[in-house]
């Protein structure tokens, strides 16, 4: 929660702004600003206070406890001019926050964390348990002095300026170690404790026997990733209690997956039970891994018998490929999902056009593979092939990276031993769209003329029946150099369903300063004037030209001006599919 504080009158009226926004995410707090600043502190992860940044200083001084558990801070000036990220920059949120304070407001973000300011992601913020000299080792990155990373588990990371030898070190390893000095550990969740139960097993039971396993192994209990367990113990209490204990989920398989893995201590016990000879052993290492703790049974003081078994695996290391949607071109068109993705990756893959439209965006050090037009499954395959030896990749593509894209490429190339986020983004037909007034506000379709890898006849055969069903079209790839008989034969299938009059939208370059588009007819439509950057949009038999603005009426039965005003009213608040 956001705990929201103003003084003033201009900053109620911009604290309300966020409050408005972001209804599920603010508490507004009343009353004198001393007492509302210490309640907030003490209730929310976060707080944008509407003050001086010299007033919350002296507020919030009293309150400070420790850096990984105070609340983010942010204050914005009387002005609206600034938003000002000045606690918890990294572990609060603070930074992020002022970001988007600043966006919604129109104000400009102040980030002064050191790290943010270079371009060097901070350990802190890599989004895994981090022990030992954060600051020193910190600072010795932003100080250019050597910084070596011992990698003891490989794990996808960000671009961070390391060394072969250094005076610092970033150790990325689970095992049960203490940082030396000048030294950080990252923790990768790169443990599975795979767990069996008897119904009623007590938590403190299974959780004691994973703590002894990780123990015993040598391994640290902020890298165990999940609990592994049979589908038939899904909801055991025991099993379900301990690992919200341990902070982490609970993945279930059948009984029929774990039949299937081989494993060195299978057993009769929960074969009989649960339909397999194996549930701790074969529950973490379904997924594969190097088993480092075998089964073993709890132990108990009273000298019943055990009722809960574990083992514990390292799963195998997994590079992560984010296939990111770029939208149409405009810098405000790409989402901070995708600028996210961007500034994660160690390696880019993409077209050098597009690459050239996010370059400033990249960390320092960020490693870039791109080439030209026509090489897509090269870059699918690179991008697979770099996620495969364990790096951070994004693989770039404009509109939606799925439309047309890189993702259908990339995933056809990908199997189950990287993961891969799909990042989507606004696709070049809706960002038509939305320039040309509503085209598509009822059934439509998307259709590539492009004949260089889909045969001509399975293309005409998809026109046919769009044209038969009635449904708006919008052409990618309508026409090259190479290519300029297929929009005439595309536009004269159509022709034979719907009236000359029909409008057909024209945006070129939708987005980009370049910018151009014109509403049209059927028949008064140029193929000529059309090229690869245009997206032609043909309206159906519903479409119409209002005030120089394309719009397919989506059929709510309130528009029906035969029905009346009343009954037509609750008709279309209720059809609404």
């Amino acid at each position: 929660m956001i705990g929201l504080i103003s003084a003033t009158a201009a900053g109620a009226a911009a604290r309300d702004r966020l409050a408005a926004a972001w209804p599920d995410r603010t508490r507004v707090y009343e009353g004198p600003v001393k007492d509302a600043v210490r309640t907030a502190f003490a209730q929310c992860e976060q707080l944008v206070c509407f003050l001086a940044t010299g007033a919350v200083v002296r507020l919030v001084a009293p309150l400070l406890g420790d850096k990984a558990s105070d609340p983010g801070v942010v204050c914005v000036d009387e002005g609206g001019r600034f938003a000002v990220s000045l606690l918890g920059g990294h572990g609060g949120g603070a930074n992020e926050l002022a970001l988007e304070v600043g966006e919604l407001l129109g104000a400009e973000p102040v980030v002064t964390t050191a790290t943010d300011a270079v371009g060097i992601p901070g350990l802190d913020t890599l989004g895994l348990p981090v022990e030992g000299d954060v600051a020193g080792v910190t600072r010795a990155l932003l100080d250019g002095e050597p910084v070596a990373l011992d990698a003891e588990v490989s794990w996808p990371l960000p671009p961070l300026p390391f060394a072969a030898q250094g005076t610092h070190t970033v150790r990325l390893t689970d095992r049960a170690v203490e940082p030396a000095d000048s030294e950080v550990l990252l923790r990768p969740p790169s443990l599975v404790v795979g767990v069996g139960a008897s119904r009623g097993a007590p938590a403190d039971e299974v959780l004691a026997l994973v703590e002894d396993a990780l123990r015993d192994a040598g391994l640290s209990r902020r890298s165990v990733a999940w609990l592994a367990t049979v589908d038939a113990k899904r909801e055991e209490p025991g099993i379900v209690e301990a690992a919200a204990r341990l902070g982490v989920p609970v993945m279930t398989y059948s009984a029929q997956e774990l039949t299937g893995v081989e494993v060195p201590n299978p057993s009769e016990a929960p074969l009989s039970a649960v339909g397999t000879p194996s549930v701790a052993e074969a529950a973490a290492l379904v997924r594969g891994g190097e088993l480092l703790v075998p089964k073993r049974k709890s132990a108990r003081a009273d000298g019943h018998a055990s009722m809960a078994t574990c083992a514990v695996v390292r799963r195998p290391a997994r590079g992560r490929l984010a296939v990111v949607g770029l939208g149409p071109g405009a810098r405000d068109l790409l989402t901070p999902r995708a600028t996210a993705e961007l500034r994660r990756a160690s390696v880019l893959v993409g077209l050098d056009q597009y690459v050239d439209q996010i370059r400033d965006l990249l960390r320092p050090g960020t490693r870039v593979l791109e080439s030209g037009l026509g090489a897509e499954e090269e870059r699918a395959r690179t991008a697979v092939a770099e996620a495969r030896t364990g790096q951070a990749v994004a693989l770039i593509g404009s509109g939606d990276a799925g439309v047309y894209a890189m993702a259908s490429p990339a995933l056809a190339e990908a199997s189950d031993d990287i993961d891969v986020i799909g990042v989507p983004g606004v696709t070049a037909a809706l960002a038509a769209g939305a320039i040309l007034g509503a085209p598509l506000g009822h059934d439509h379709v998307s259709i590539s003329l492009s004949d260089l890898h889909t045969p001509w006849e399975v293309i005409e055969r998809r026109v046919r029946a769009a044209a038969e069903a009635d449904l708006v079209v919008t052409f990618y790839n309508p026409r090259s150099r190479g290519r300029d008989w297929q929009l005439p034969k595309a536009l004269a299938i159509l022709a034979e369903h719907r009236e000359p009059t029909t409008p057909v939208g024209v945006v070129r370059n939708a987005s980009r300063p370049d910018e151009s588009s014109r509403v049209t007819s059927l028949v008064s439509l140029d193929p000529a004037t059309v090229d690869m950057m245009t997206v032609v949009t043909v309206g159906n038999t519903a479409t119409r030209e209002i005030a120089g603005r394309m719009v397919t009426p989506r059929g709510y039965r309130w528009q029906d001006t035969s029905s009346t005003s009343g009954s037509a009213v609750g008709q279309g608040q209720g059809d609404v599919r």
